[in-house]
């Protein structure tokens, strides 16, 4: 194993401390990452952010015409989330394979054919003619967005100099930030020239170009003799996952009988047991559980899980109460919830030097904090709510979001061996993945509950934001646990004594 770690030594600018790496006992075939600034150092976190551009685009795109969707499809506006957790969960269900895949055929060579997956998955999606089909096309997206997510993040740990990894990681980020910043505007104009196909085709001319760059400045990279795939471990964890999920779909909206949901909570709580026992006995897991004993990635983890529970569900919700409990047209609530994406852009240019000057612990907890607080505030706003209220709560909470998933993004690598980067992002992504989905279907299941057989009025968003907004909160308490130091490697304020 290779037992690298990000230490810290001086910076290469002026007053900044810049992690670098000790000498190193390289796994054979693992890179070494250049030490190069300017574009020379960027341009593989900018092509491989340019290729998951259209992944974002495409999830917040759709969010915003979900209530479209229900009228098209002739159904009940909170059964549209099977659209949005059916690619959740193919993402957590294929995975897990994406750090062994990527280790035998290379990187780059994964990521350009999970983009053309995606590619077409996206022109299923716009050929669809019911929910049952659209759901079908949004599996196969998520078969490709499985291996987009993990193995871009490889390929930039991979070749970031440790003196721009921050840099490196906040790049790799961009998408999410810019992708919601461009996709809610874009559905609603496409919504009001088009017909919805089209919110799924746009991704095609997105994702060529992004294909394009990684093509041209993504370099060839494979670390030899990853083994043999863990079939079974594979299968255990996809049955867990599917299992547990799908109740979590199901639970408590009537369709599904509850004795098969009480089977399948059985079926995935048995697979779950049995996959822990093997992956803490097999020394190559499809999911390397062990690195969870890591304080920094656990914390990372665990923290980012909760928070992604209440985001998760905003892309529900939000839309929802924005176009059916207010009324508002597609390209005004898309125009609105641009200040969300605006105000993560804000963080990105300061996000070195607010980790070196704070640290990673007070600003995991501030913002983690802060990102409950506005989610459960979205749940009061009303016809009488003034627009440029909802605009800057919008934009608070987009800049939270972001200092909370670049901080955590980049904590999680801070303690894990080089040779072990493409297990750790893997156990990352599937973690993170299911997390998302959970809080769809936690915000689903609320939204069903507060409504009842009444219409869907800004008073029923109230308790779904409550609740999501209350299980983020929960991070907080993890996030203290956290040694001053943390992160002190890769930037952190400890660093620059």
């Amino acid at each position: 194993m290779d037992h690298t770690r990000f230490v810290s030594t001086g910076g290469a600018e002026p007053g900044a401390v810049a992690p670098t790496v000790a000498p190193p006992v390289e796994r054979p075939g693992a890179p070494a990452p250049p030490a190069s600034t300017g574009f020379a150092a960027n341009a593989v976190p900018l092509a491989v952010a340019s290729a998951l551009f259209m992944e974002f685009i495409d999830s917040t795109a759709l969010s915003t015409a979900l209530p479209t969707l229900a009228r098209a499809f002739h159904t009940d506006p909170v059964h549209l989330k099977l659209a949005l957790t059916s690619y959740l969960l193919a993402l957590a269900v294929f995975a897990p394979a994406s750090g062994w895949v990527a280790d035998r055929f290379g990187a780059k060579r994964v990521f350009l054919c999970a983009m053309a997956v995606f590619l077409v998955g996206s022109v299923c999606c716009g050929l669809s003619h019911g929910l049952g089909e659209l759901v079908a096309a949004r599996v196969l997206q998520g078969m490709g967005g499985a291996m987009m997510t993990p193995v871009g993040r490889v390929i930039v740990v991979d070749a970031a100099p440790r003196d721009r990894f921050v840099s490196a990681m906040s790049w790799f980020t961009m998408p999410a930030l810019v992708g919601p910043l461009l996709g809610p505007p874009l559905a609603g104009l496409v919504l009001g020239v088009a017909s919805w196909s089209w919110i799924f085709y746009i991704n095609i001319p997105v994702g060529l170009v992004g294909m394009v760059a990684v093509a041209l400045l993504v370099p060839d990279s494979r670390r030899p003799r990853p083994g043999r795939f863990d079939g079974s471990g594979f299968a255990m964890a996809a049955l867990a996952i599917v299992a547990l999920t799908s109740v979590s779909e199901t639970a408590g909206t009537g369709l599904s009988p509850w004795p098969v949901e009480v089977a399948a909570t059985l079926v995935g709580t048995a697979a779950l047991t049995a996959f822990i026992r093997h992956a803490l006995r097999t020394d190559h897991p499809v999911l390397n559980i062990r690195l969870i004993s890591i304080a920094s990635f656990r914390a990372s983890v665990t923290g980012g899980t909760l928070v992604r529970l209440g985001l998760g569900a905003t892309p529900l919700l939000l839309p929802l109460l924005l176009q059916i409990g207010l009324g508002w047209s597609p390209v005004k609530a898309g125009l609105m919830t641009i200040s969300q994406a605006a105000g993560a852009l804000l963080l990105k240019p300061i996000a070195p030097a607010l980790l070196r000057r704070a640290g990673y612990r007070p600003v995991l907890i501030a913002s983690a904090f802060g990102t409950a607080i506005c989610v459960c505030l979205c749940g009061f706003f009303r016809a009488n709510t003034p627009e440029a209220l909802i605009v800057l709560l919008l934009g608070v909470s987009g800049f939270l979001r972001s200092a909370q998933f670049t901080s955590s993004n980049a904590l999680s690598y801070a303690d894990v061996a080089r040779g072990d980067v493409s297990q750790a992002s893997t156990l990352s992504t599937v973690i993170q993945q299911v997390s998302l989905s959970l809080g769809v279907s936690i915000g689903g299941l609320s939204l069903h509950l507060a409504q009842g057989s009444a219409k869907l009025t800004p008073d029923r968003f109230t308790l779904p934001f409550l609740v999501i907004g209350g299980l983020s909160l929960l991070a907080v308490p993890i996030y203290l646990r956290l040694p001053k130091d943390a992160g002190a490697t890769i930037g952190g304020k400890a660093a620059v004594a």
